[in-house]
Order: structure tokens, then C-alpha cells, then sequence
């Protein structure tokens, strides 16, 4: 379980998160959805430490922020939005570096190590690029390499920052799909900021809405995405229906008036 108690953060001198608190539960999908600037990509960041926060960041009933650097990359992985990749390593290099938390003294990886590289990259699909410099990837095929990682990094916890970015349609619902499924068939916590309200429904166990740093609603997607509490978010009208296909609501943006 990933568990956060009043969060808090800052940047320059502007305080853009407010006391935020939820858990993510072991075998779950929870999405974080609101409007750009609400503080969904300042979670992810807070709650790995890269940025600094007040507040409780809790992983197995251990404080995060008082354990190692390293005991941390053992607990929690973290995709985030599309970065740029050292480009002169190869797309198998990249990957492996996800077992660094793992590796002895000398800093050699094992044939469990590169089985499990293997592994992350047939299921981003990517096992093909291993040989490629990252420097000659496409956006979508870098953050495949990102989740990859990721993966590779065997956490129980795994954090990602609008991961479907960069990706065509097919590669994003793949994506989301291995995700869900990890979650559920791998008991892990995974926390994803998403700005895809209906992907979130969709793929979701759980959505957390946040509005100006606060958590306005969390809840079962049916729970969350009404057309008041989305309305009112996002300054737009919309209605929410029944998904024609899928078990979940559908958000469709209404007429606004002029």
C-alpha cells in the first residue's frame, strides 16, 4: 500500500498542493484526473521525493522519505512525462539500468537482471528497439522505454506521470491494458496522473479529482465523474452516459454558451 497523509508542496514560494491525503491499495488502479495545474504530476513528484513536501509518504507502513535512495528504488518505480533519455546509450542499456537497485558491489548485471529487461520490453512491445540508441527514438517509443524501466525495477509500487503522452491510440490502450493488469494480477499499488477522463474511467479502479492542489472527490469513476463535480472542475459543461461497450461512464463535453 502506498499511503499519503496531508501532502503538501511548493514552488516558488507558491504553495500549488494542499494537505492531500489518500491511499493507493496494493492490486489497484488509482487515477488522478483534474484540470491542467491542479497538482496531479506535483503528486507523482512529491510523492517520490524528487520534489521538496510536507506530509507523510508511506510504503509498507515505513516513512519514505527516511529510508535510502537506493531501499527507496525498491520500493517504488516512477515513469514520468516524456524526458530526454541519455541518447547515446542503447534502448537495452536504458532498460537494464531499472535493476540498479538490485546489483552487487561491482555493479554486474545477472542473467536474472537481463531476463527481466527482456521481459519489460516484450511487454511494452519494445523488445525490437533493444539495439537502437534512445537518441533515434520517436516520443511514443521513449516513453515505452520509460515504463520499461520501470518494470524491470520489480517495485511494488509504481508511479506514472501521464504515461499514454506521445502515445497513437493503439499503444495507449495497450499500455493502459498491461497497467490494469499488473495491478490486478500482480498486486500492485500503481498511482497514474491522467488527463483522459474517459481512459481513466475506463482503466480506473479508482479516481482521485483534484482542483487548485486540493482533493475535490475520490471514488469509483461512477462515483467521481458526475456531471456536477466534472462540470464544475473543468468550467464546462458535460453530460455523463453509459459507455456503449465498456463497464463505465462516458464524458461528453456539452455546448457552451456564448
Amino acid at each position: 500500500m502506498l499511503k499519503i497523509q496531508n501532502l503538501s508542496a511548493s514552488y516558488h514560494g507558491h504553495q500549488v498542493l494542499h494537505n492531500v491525503s489518500f491511499d493507493v491499495n496494493s492490486g489497484e488502479v488509482l487515477a488522478l484526473i483534474g484540470p491542467n495545474g491542479a497538482g496531479k504530476s506535483t503528486i507523482i513528484r512529491a510523492a517520490s521525493g524528487v520534489i521538496p513536501s510536507t506530509g507523510v509518504v508511506r510504503t509498507n507502513g515505513d516513512d519514505f522519505h527516511s529510508l535510502s535512495p537506493m531501499q527507496r528504488a525498491r520500493y517504488m518505480a516512477v515513469v514520468p512525462q516524456a524526458i530526454s533519455l541519455p541518447p547515446a546509450f542503447t534502448v537495452w542499456e536504458t532498460v537494464l539500468m531499472g535493476r540498479t537497485p538490485y546489483l552487487g558491489f561491482l555493479g554486474h548485471a545477472s542473467a536474472l537482471d537481463e531476463e527481466l529487461a527482456r521481459q519489460a520490453l516484450s511487454r511494452v512491445h519494445a523488445l525490437g528497439l533493444s539495439n537502437r540508441r534512445v537518441g533515434e527514438l520517436s516520443g511514443g517509443e521513449a516513453q515505452r522505454i520509460l515504463l520499461a524501466r520501470a518494470l524491470c525495477q520489480s517495485t511494488p509500487i509504481l508511479l506514472l506521470d501521464e504515461p499514454t503522452a506521445h502515445l497513437d491510440l493503439q499503444y495507449q490502450v495497450s499500455l493502459l491494458e498491461l497497467i490494469r493488469e499488473l495491478a490486478h494480477n500482480e498486486n500492485l499499488a500503481v498511482l497514474v496522473a491522467m488527463h483522459d477522463l474517459n481512459l481513466a474511467a475506463r482503466y480506473a479502479d479508482r479516481v482521485a479529482l483534484l482542483v487548485g492542489g486540493h482533493l475535490a472527490a475520490i471514488g469509483s469513476p461512477r462515483e467521481v465523474l458526475t456531471p456536477e463535480a466534472i462540470s464544475q472542475a473543468y468550467c464546462l459543461p458535460v453530460q455523463v452516459v453509459e459507455h456503449p461497450f465498456a463497464d463505465a461512464p462516458l464524458v461528453l463535453p456539452g455546448i457552451v454558451q456564448k
